[in-house]
C-alpha cells in the first residue's frame, strides 16, 4: 500500500498520498477481518470449537489479521489473514464442512462490497473522504470475494472444490496444495507479465460491471 501510495507522491501532495495509505489500511483491516470473522462463525456453528478456543470469536478485528500479512499490506498492498479451523469437527462431514467453512469469508465480503456500496448511490453523497474510503473498500471487499472464490491453493475456492468433487478427484486435487503459492505465482505474475494474460482482471471487471458498483474497476 505504501509503495502504491507514494507512486502519486509528486513533492506537495504529501497528505494526500498519507490519507491514502491510511484509508487503504483502513479498508484491508475490515475487509479481512470480516472474511476470517465469518470463517470462525461459520465453523462454530458447524461444530467446531477450535476458532473459540484460538479467540477468533471477536469484534476485534486484530484477532483476525495476520500481523505480518498487514505489515505486508502496508508496504506493498498484498495481505493476508487466516482462521484455525478443524475440519475433522465440522458437521455434516469433513470435506462438505470445510467447503461450507470456506465459502463463508468470500461471501462475507461481497455482503460488505454491497453494504458499503449503498451510500455511495445515496444523495446527498457523503464527505469526500468517506467516498474515498467506501469507494476503496467496495473495490478491495468486490476483488476478494473474486479471488477467493478461484479454485487454487491455497485460496478458499480450492477448498470448496474439493468439498463438491467426488472423494477420487477430491484426493487427486489435494495433492496440488504443496505447490499452491507456486501455482498462484505463475497465474498471477508470470502469465500477466510474461504472456499478457491476466485472468484475475478477465474475472474481476465483468463482475464489478454486473454488480453495477459505482467505482473503476
Amino acid at each position: 500500500m505504501l509503495f502504491l501510495a507514494f507512486q502519486k507522491f509528486d513533492g506537495s501532495n504529501f497528505v494526500e498520498v498519507l490519507t491514502i495509505f491510511c484509508l487503504g489500511t483502513l479498508a484491508f483491516i475490515t475487509a479481512i477481518a470480516v472474511h476470517e470473522a465469518n470463517h470462525a462463525l461459520v465453523a462454530t456453528v458447524l461444530g467446531d470449537d477450535t476458532p473459540r478456543r484460538y479467540g477468533r470469536l471477536s469484534l476485534n478485528p486484530m484477532r483476525h489479521v495476520d500481523k505480518t500479512g498487514l505489515v505486508v499490506f502496508m508496504l506493498a498492498a498484498v495481505g493476508w489473514g487466516w482462521t484455525p479451523v478443524n475440519p475433522q469437527n465440522l458437521r455434516p462431514n469433513p470435506r462438505t464442512g470445510n467447503a461450507i467453512v470456506a465459502s463463508a469469508g468470500p461471501l462475507a465480503n461481497l455482503g460488505l462490497a454491497l453494504l458499503f456500496s449503498l451510500p455511495l448511490w445515496a444523495d446527498p453523497k457523503p464527505p469526500e473522504i468517506i467516498r474515498q474510503f467506501l469507494s476503496f473498500a467496495v473495490w478491495l471487499n468486490l476483488l476478494l470475494f473474486v479471488l477467493n472464490f478461484i479454485p487454487l491453493p491455497p485460496l478458499d475456492g480450492f477448498t470448496v472444490l474439493v468439498g463438491l468433487l467426488p472423494q477420487n478427484l477430491a484426493a487427486a486435487a489435494k495433492r496440488l496444495e504443496p505447490y499452491g503459492l507456486g501455482i498462484l505465482f505463475a497465474v498471477f505474475f508470470i502469465l500477466p507479465f510474461a504472456l499478457n494474460i491476466n485472468p484475475l482482471s478477465a474475472i474481476f471487471e465483468p463482475v464489478c460491471r454486473a454488480f453495477g458498483f459505482p467505482i473503476r474497476c
